[in-house]
């Protein structure tokens, strides 16, 4: 919990003040007053949204994204997929599974016995022993299916159709169970030994091992960081691409002259970037939610072993890495003309999160996190894929995560920056493509 609090404490302190910057600003601070008559509603005198101007705009982008097929039907589909990976290998899970039950024919020793029934439990079965009268007696009941498999004198078993070596099924697995065990009981009785020197035999504990370097530290490989990493690089693809569309598609219909006589066009970019960013959040805190309670219920084993600041962090840095990469790509789509020019300024763009993204699955695969993996981790492009997976592999420390995420946050502040100029420069030009050399230099 401590790698996510210490950043989440500046991302609030940071937020709280640009609120008071921009507050003091629109009282007056700074100049004369600005009118406040667009920030009411009607029928509410005096009523003004939080952040002025921003949060309008941030408040019609959450409108049209909430009210939007996409958004509703993509979120039914994440949480179909989540819901499946949760619930497909429970399904096999339901409880012991009941096999017929094992005969017997002659006596048997109560202690091989119960050796013979303690076979269930490792397979997920439950072991029933049944006595039978004769061999034909067990016969008939292998040939009918009521017993699995019969044991004779406690020399040999007697199966209806005989077991293949590649036979992966419950009642082959049990049979090798059952005949290993008789097995090694009749070479204790051939060695000649004492039951309680088959006893001591059969407990005895493997020897310690001594290493001359002790092992790293780290966790177990978890599934987690996988689906975390998949989750990170869908929802960021997909809400930076919104971004992009979003941003071309105002310019190529001229919506954005209309906007930009009520709001300056900082404003207007941050308010987009701000209210796709609170849907983002919206929707990779329910697919979380909904993640924990449902492998609650069915009693999975996907989340085990992972810890809740494992989850946080992985929605901390799905928040950073929108933060980060929204700028860019809004400056990319006000230099945008057309739509067929969306695709050609996206691949780009995307490469640096494809390249993060896969050294992400591979390490987390293998477990092993190399020095190149760990620089990764400090990048502002590839850390949204990096530093979750370290933190699931245990390899990073608190003041490491916190160093990477003010880096990241001092990158954004950056990009921002620059992603304003290209935006205020661009937005309004029309007829053709933008290069960036004349969007930066404010030539036409």
């Amino acid at each position: 919990m401590k790698f996510v609090l210490i950043p989440a404490l500046v991302l609030v302190v940071l937020a709280l003040r640009i609120w008071l910057h921009r507050r003091r600003r629109s009282t007056g601070g700074e100049g004369a007053p600005r009118p406040r008559g667009r920030g009411r509603r009607e029928g509410r005198p005096g009523w003004e949204p939080p952040l002025g101007e921003i949060g309008l705009v941030a408040s019609r982008e959450v409108r049209e994204r909430a009210r939007g097929k996409i958004f509703r039907v993509g979120t039914v589909l994440i949480l179909a997929v989540v819901a499946g990976a949760i619930v497909i290998p429970t399904l096999g899970k339901g409880g012991k599974t009941t096999v017929p039950p094992v005969g017997v024919v002659g006596s048997l020793d109560p202690a091989l016995g119960a050796a013979v029934v303690a076979t269930g439990p490792a397979l997920g079965v439950t072991v029933k022993l049944v006595p039978e009268a004769d061999l034909a007696a067990a016969d008939r009941a292998l040939r009918a299916g009521r017993v699995s498999v019969v044991i004779v004198d406690t020399r040999r078993l007697m199966v209806d159709a005989a077991i293949s070596p590649s036979d992966g099924s419950i009642t082959a697995q049990l049979v090798g169970a059952v005949a290993q065990t008789l097995g090694t009981d009749e070479a204790y009785i051939s060695a000649g030994l004492t039951t309680a020197q088959a006893e001591t035999v059969a407990g005895a504990k493997p020897l310690p091992v001594a290493s001359l370097t002790p092992a790293p530290k780290g966790k177990k490989f978890q599934s987690t960081s996988i689906i975390g990493v998949i989750l990170i690089f869908v929802m960021l693809n997909q809400y930076l691409t919104w971004t992009l569309i979003g941003v071309m598609e105002e310019k190529s219909s001229r919506v954005i002259e209309v906007l930009l006589a009520a709001v300056r066009p900082i404003q207007l970019l941050t308010g987009k970037v701000l209210g796709i960013g609170l849907m983002a959040m919206a929707q990779a805190t329910l697919i979380l939610v909904f993640a924990v309670s449902l492998s609650s219920a069915v009693g999975s084993d996907l989340l085990k072993g992972t810890g809740p600041g494992d989850l946080l962090a992985s929605l901390v840095w799905l928040m950073l890495g929108y933060g980060f990469y929204c700028w860019v790509y809004a400056a990319a789509g006000s230099m945008a003309a057309r739509q067929e020019q969306v695709q050609s300024l996206a691949f780009p763009l995307a490469l640096p999160m494809l390249f993060g993204y896969i050294m992400a699955l591979t390490t987390a695969g293998t477990g092993n996190a190399s020095t190149l993996f760990k620089v990764l981790a400090y990048l502002p492009p590839t850390a949204p894929f990096a530093m979750p997976v370290l933190v699931g592999l245990g390899q990073v420390t608190w003041w490491e995560f916190t160093g990477s995420a003010l880096l990241s946050i001092g990158s954004t502040v950056f990009v921002a920056r620059f992603a304003a100029r290209i935006y205020r420069r661009a937005i309004l030009r029309t007829g053709r493509g933008i290069r960036l050399r004349d969007a930066f230099s404010g030539t036409a």
